[in-house]
Protein backbone atom coordinates (compact mmCIF):
# COMPACT_ATOMS: atom_id res chain seq x y z
CA UNK A 1 0.00 0.00 0.00
CA UNK A 2 2.72 2.27 0.40
CA UNK A 3 3.94 1.62 -3.05
CA UNK A 4 0.41 2.87 -3.97
CA UNK A 5 0.29 6.08 -1.75
CA UNK A 6 3.79 7.35 -3.06
CA UNK A 7 2.48 6.45 -6.90
CA UNK A 8 -0.55 8.37 -6.81
CA UNK A 9 0.27 10.69 -4.47
CA UNK A 10 -2.43 10.26 -2.44
CA UNK A 11 -1.69 10.30 1.95
CA UNK A 12 -2.76 7.48 3.99
CA UNK A 13 -5.03 9.69 5.98
CA UNK A 14 -6.93 11.04 3.17
CA UNK A 15 -7.25 7.88 1.53
CA UNK A 16 -8.75 6.60 4.65
CA UNK A 17 -10.97 9.26 5.38
CA UNK A 18 -12.31 8.58 1.66
CA UNK A 19 -12.94 5.01 2.53
CA UNK A 20 -14.43 5.91 5.85
CA UNK A 21 -17.25 8.69 4.09
CA UNK A 22 -17.85 5.99 1.58
CA UNK A 23 -18.69 3.38 3.75
CA UNK A 24 -21.36 5.66 5.94
CA UNK A 25 -22.66 6.63 2.80
CA UNK A 26 -23.47 3.13 1.72
CA UNK A 27 -24.71 2.22 5.30
CA UNK A 28 -26.91 5.70 4.61
CA UNK A 29 -28.19 4.45 1.54
CA UNK A 30 -28.66 0.87 2.78
CA UNK A 31 -30.89 2.71 5.65
CA UNK A 32 -33.02 3.70 3.24
CA UNK A 33 -33.71 1.49 1.17
CA UNK A 34 -36.65 -0.51 3.02
CA UNK A 35 -38.44 2.80 3.75
CA UNK A 36 -38.48 4.02 -0.05
CA UNK A 37 -39.97 0.99 -0.80
CA UNK A 38 -42.78 0.68 1.33
CA UNK A 39 -43.55 4.91 0.49
CA UNK A 40 -43.53 3.25 -3.18
CA UNK A 41 -46.17 0.89 -2.29
CA UNK A 42 -48.26 2.77 -0.17
CA UNK A 43 -48.04 5.45 -2.73
CA UNK A 44 -47.11 4.10 -6.35
CA UNK A 45 -46.97 7.09 -8.44
CA UNK A 46 -44.70 9.19 -6.16
CA UNK A 47 -41.80 10.19 -7.73
CA UNK A 48 -38.47 9.95 -5.97
CA UNK A 49 -37.86 14.14 -5.91
CA UNK A 50 -41.24 14.11 -3.96
CA UNK A 51 -40.08 11.30 -1.69
CA UNK A 52 -36.61 13.17 -0.75
CA UNK A 53 -39.21 15.67 0.13
CA UNK A 54 -41.01 13.67 2.09
CA UNK A 55 -37.99 11.84 3.83
CA UNK A 56 -35.41 14.43 3.91
CA UNK A 57 -32.67 12.45 4.37
CA UNK A 58 -29.49 13.53 6.12
CA UNK A 59 -26.25 13.88 4.34
CA UNK A 60 -27.89 13.24 0.73
CA UNK A 61 -28.50 15.85 -2.24
CA UNK A 62 -31.33 15.48 -3.80
CA UNK A 63 -29.86 15.08 -7.06
CA UNK A 64 -28.05 12.22 -5.81
CA UNK A 65 -31.08 11.05 -4.11
CA UNK A 66 -32.91 10.47 -7.33
CA UNK A 67 -29.71 9.04 -9.32
CA UNK A 68 -29.88 6.12 -6.45
CA UNK A 69 -33.56 5.37 -6.90
CA UNK A 70 -33.14 5.55 -10.56
CA UNK A 71 -30.47 3.00 -10.08
CA UNK A 72 -32.26 1.35 -7.72
CA UNK A 73 -35.46 0.43 -9.71
CA UNK A 74 -37.76 3.38 -7.85
CA UNK A 75 -37.88 5.26 -10.86
CA UNK A 76 -41.43 5.59 -12.52
CA UNK A 77 -42.41 3.98 -15.88
CA UNK A 78 -39.69 1.86 -15.59
CA UNK A 79 -38.65 -1.22 -16.84
CA UNK A 80 -37.64 -3.82 -14.05
CA UNK A 81 -33.49 -3.51 -13.41
CA UNK A 82 -33.08 -5.11 -9.93
CA UNK A 83 -29.84 -3.89 -9.12
CA UNK A 84 -28.48 -5.14 -6.02
CA UNK A 85 -25.93 -3.24 -3.49
CA UNK A 86 -22.31 -3.90 -4.34
CA UNK A 87 -20.54 -5.29 -1.03
CA UNK A 88 -16.96 -3.77 -1.93
CA UNK A 89 -16.44 -2.71 1.16
CA UNK A 90 -17.50 -4.81 3.52
CA UNK A 91 -21.71 -4.68 3.72
CA UNK A 92 -22.70 -8.36 3.72
CA UNK A 93 -25.71 -9.63 4.24
CA UNK A 94 -27.02 -12.54 6.61
CA UNK A 95 -28.29 -16.24 5.38
CA UNK A 96 -32.17 -16.76 6.21
CA UNK A 97 -32.34 -18.84 9.12
CA UNK A 98 -35.89 -19.08 9.71
CA UNK A 99 -36.77 -20.57 5.88
CA UNK A 100 -38.65 -23.70 6.47
CA UNK A 101 -38.32 -23.22 10.93
CA UNK A 102 -40.54 -24.68 13.14
CA UNK A 103 -41.08 -22.25 15.78
CA UNK A 104 -42.07 -24.17 18.81
CA UNK A 105 -41.38 -21.72 22.09
CA UNK A 106 -41.19 -17.95 22.91
CA UNK A 107 -36.90 -16.59 22.44
CA UNK A 108 -36.72 -18.82 19.73
CA UNK A 109 -37.33 -16.42 16.81
CA UNK A 110 -37.62 -12.17 16.84
CA UNK A 111 -38.83 -10.79 13.58
CA UNK A 112 -37.73 -6.99 13.64
CA UNK A 113 -38.53 -4.26 10.66
CA UNK A 114 -38.32 -0.23 10.73
CA UNK A 115 -41.58 1.33 9.01
CA UNK A 116 -42.54 5.19 8.78
CA UNK A 117 -45.20 6.82 10.10
CA UNK A 118 -46.01 10.28 8.48
CA UNK A 119 -47.82 13.59 10.00
CA UNK A 120 -48.69 16.32 8.53
CA UNK A 121 -45.82 16.61 6.30
CA UNK A 122 -43.03 15.00 8.45
CA UNK A 123 -42.20 11.28 8.78
CA UNK A 124 -40.89 9.73 11.70
CA UNK A 125 -39.70 6.13 11.86
CA UNK A 126 -40.84 3.04 14.40
CA UNK A 127 -38.89 0.29 14.66
CA UNK A 128 -40.75 -2.92 16.09
CA UNK A 129 -39.18 -6.22 16.92
CA UNK A 130 -41.90 -9.03 18.24
CA UNK A 131 -41.30 -12.83 19.40
CA UNK A 132 -42.64 -14.54 16.42
CA UNK A 133 -44.22 -17.60 18.81
CA UNK A 134 -46.02 -15.51 20.97
CA UNK A 135 -46.80 -12.39 18.82
CA UNK A 136 -45.90 -10.43 21.90
CA UNK A 137 -43.56 -7.43 20.71
CA UNK A 138 -40.62 -7.53 23.33
CA UNK A 139 -38.98 -4.21 21.56
CA UNK A 140 -40.27 -0.69 20.00
CA UNK A 141 -38.58 2.53 19.50
CA UNK A 142 -39.78 5.50 17.90
CA UNK A 143 -37.23 8.39 16.04
CA UNK A 144 -36.93 11.17 13.82
CA UNK A 145 -34.36 9.65 12.35
CA UNK A 146 -33.07 6.42 10.11
CA UNK A 147 -29.74 6.26 11.51
CA UNK A 148 -28.50 2.75 13.94
CA UNK A 149 -28.86 4.11 17.23
CA UNK A 150 -32.26 5.94 17.19
CA UNK A 151 -34.33 2.59 15.41
CA UNK A 152 -32.99 -0.96 16.19
CA UNK A 153 -30.64 -0.55 18.77
CA UNK A 154 -33.12 0.93 21.35
CA UNK A 155 -35.66 -1.54 20.17
CA UNK A 156 -33.01 -4.47 20.83
CA UNK A 157 -31.94 -2.78 24.32
CA UNK A 158 -35.12 -2.54 25.50
CA UNK A 159 -36.17 -6.41 24.11
CA UNK A 160 -32.68 -7.70 25.39
CA UNK A 161 -33.41 -5.73 29.22
CA UNK A 162 -36.73 -8.69 29.74
CA UNK A 163 -35.48 -11.11 28.00
CA UNK A 164 -34.98 -14.73 29.78
CA UNK A 165 -32.41 -17.09 27.93
CA UNK A 166 -34.69 -20.40 26.81
CA UNK A 167 -32.02 -21.50 24.10
CA UNK A 168 -31.29 -20.29 20.32
CA UNK A 169 -32.07 -17.40 19.61
CA UNK A 170 -32.82 -15.80 16.19
CA UNK A 171 -33.56 -12.20 15.02
CA UNK A 172 -34.93 -12.14 11.50
CA UNK A 173 -34.92 -8.77 9.75
CA UNK A 174 -35.63 -7.09 6.40
CA UNK A 175 -32.01 -6.01 4.51
CA UNK A 176 -31.60 -2.66 5.85
CA UNK A 177 -28.44 -1.35 6.76
CA UNK A 178 -30.01 -0.96 10.45
CA UNK A 179 -29.62 -4.53 11.31
CA UNK A 180 -25.88 -5.20 10.18
CA UNK A 181 -24.26 -2.46 10.97
CA UNK A 182 -21.23 -2.90 13.44
CA UNK A 183 -22.64 -1.26 16.12
CA UNK A 184 -26.13 -3.45 15.85
CA UNK A 185 -24.09 -6.58 15.49
CA UNK A 186 -21.73 -5.88 18.91
CA UNK A 187 -24.85 -6.16 20.82
CA UNK A 188 -26.13 -9.28 19.17
CA UNK A 189 -22.82 -11.45 18.98
CA UNK A 190 -22.19 -10.01 22.86
CA UNK A 191 -26.23 -11.39 23.86
CA UNK A 192 -25.51 -14.63 20.95
CA UNK A 193 -28.00 -13.82 19.25
CA UNK A 194 -27.67 -15.56 15.69
CA UNK A 195 -28.56 -12.65 12.54
CA UNK A 196 -30.78 -13.83 9.72
CA UNK A 197 -31.95 -11.37 7.34
CA UNK A 198 -34.31 -11.79 4.06
CA UNK A 199 -33.30 -12.85 0.35
CA UNK A 200 -36.78 -11.87 -0.90
CA UNK A 201 -39.11 -9.00 -0.18
CA UNK A 202 -41.99 -11.28 0.68
CA UNK A 203 -39.69 -13.33 3.34
CA UNK A 204 -40.29 -10.98 6.62
CA UNK A 205 -44.20 -10.92 6.38
CA UNK A 206 -44.84 -11.53 10.32
CA UNK A 207 -43.29 -7.93 11.02
CA UNK A 208 -44.21 -6.56 7.90
CA UNK A 209 -47.69 -7.71 8.77
CA UNK A 210 -47.15 -5.95 12.51
CA UNK A 211 -46.56 -3.07 11.17
CA UNK A 212 -49.90 -2.80 9.55
CA UNK A 213 -51.69 -3.34 12.51
CA UNK A 214 -50.07 -0.93 14.82
CA UNK A 215 -50.41 1.55 11.75
CA UNK A 216 -53.74 1.16 10.55
CA UNK A 217 -55.79 -0.32 13.70
CA UNK A 218 -54.46 1.77 16.69
CA UNK A 219 -52.08 4.63 15.38
CA UNK A 220 -54.27 5.63 12.80
CA UNK A 221 -57.26 6.30 15.44
CA UNK A 222 -55.69 7.46 18.44
CA UNK A 223 -54.09 10.52 15.63
CA UNK A 224 -51.24 11.52 17.41
CA UNK A 225 -50.01 15.18 15.75
CA UNK A 226 -46.76 15.34 16.89
CA UNK A 227 -43.36 13.41 17.56
CA UNK A 228 -44.27 13.52 21.34
CA UNK A 229 -47.81 12.28 20.87
CA UNK A 230 -46.71 9.46 18.64
CA UNK A 231 -44.03 8.41 21.08
CA UNK A 232 -46.80 8.21 23.94
CA UNK A 233 -48.89 6.85 21.34
CA UNK A 234 -46.49 3.94 20.64
CA UNK A 235 -46.33 2.94 23.85
CA UNK A 236 -50.24 2.71 24.41
CA UNK A 237 -50.38 0.45 21.87
CA UNK A 238 -47.75 -1.89 22.63
CA UNK A 239 -49.49 -1.93 25.69
CA UNK A 240 -52.55 -3.00 24.36
CA UNK A 241 -51.34 -4.99 21.84
CA UNK A 242 -49.74 -7.23 24.22
CA UNK A 243 -51.82 -7.28 27.09
CA UNK A 244 -55.26 -6.86 25.75
CA UNK A 245 -55.69 -8.03 21.85
CA UNK A 246 -56.32 -12.48 21.27
CA UNK A 247 -55.16 -13.97 18.34
CA UNK A 248 -56.80 -16.45 16.69
CA UNK A 249 -53.78 -18.23 16.29
CA UNK A 250 -53.02 -18.10 19.79
CA UNK A 251 -56.11 -19.95 20.89
CA UNK A 252 -57.92 -16.60 21.74
CA UNK A 253 -54.85 -15.61 24.13
CA UNK A 254 -53.18 -12.93 24.55
CA UNK A 255 -49.40 -12.60 23.22
CA UNK A 256 -48.05 -11.63 27.13
CA UNK A 257 -49.87 -15.11 28.53
CA UNK A 258 -48.43 -17.21 25.91
CA UNK A 259 -45.20 -15.67 26.26
CA UNK A 260 -44.78 -15.89 29.73
CA UNK A 261 -45.98 -19.54 29.93
CA UNK A 262 -43.67 -20.68 27.05
CA UNK A 263 -40.98 -18.79 28.72
CA UNK A 264 -41.49 -20.59 31.94
CA UNK A 265 -41.64 -23.77 30.32
CA UNK A 266 -38.67 -23.88 28.31
CA UNK A 267 -36.23 -21.62 30.72
CA UNK A 268 -32.66 -23.24 31.09
CA UNK A 269 -30.83 -24.28 34.42
CA UNK A 270 -30.18 -21.45 36.67
CA UNK A 271 -26.45 -22.21 36.25
CA UNK A 272 -26.89 -22.73 32.11
CA UNK A 273 -28.15 -19.26 32.16
CA UNK A 274 -25.09 -17.05 34.05
CA UNK A 275 -23.90 -15.96 31.38
CA UNK A 276 -27.66 -14.88 29.65
CA UNK A 277 -28.03 -13.16 32.95
CA UNK A 278 -24.85 -11.33 32.95
CA UNK A 279 -25.27 -10.26 29.09
CA UNK A 280 -29.22 -8.83 30.43
CA UNK A 281 -27.39 -6.99 33.51
CA UNK A 282 -24.85 -5.47 31.26
CA UNK A 283 -27.80 -3.66 29.20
Amino acid sequence: MEKLYRATKIRRQSFHNWMDNQKQMTEMYLQLKPIVREIRTDHPGMSPKTIYELVNPDKIGRDKFIDWCYRNGFKLERKRNRIRTTNSIGVERFPNLIRNFNVTRANQVWVSDITYYKIKDKVFYITLIMDQYSKMIVGYSCSKSLKTIHTTIPALKMALKNYIYTGRLILHSDGGGQYYCAEFIAITSQAEIENSMTQENSENNHAERLNGTIKNQYLKYYMPTNFSELQRQLTRTVKNYNKYRPHMSLGKRIPTEVHGLSTKNHVIHKEKRSKKESIKNYY
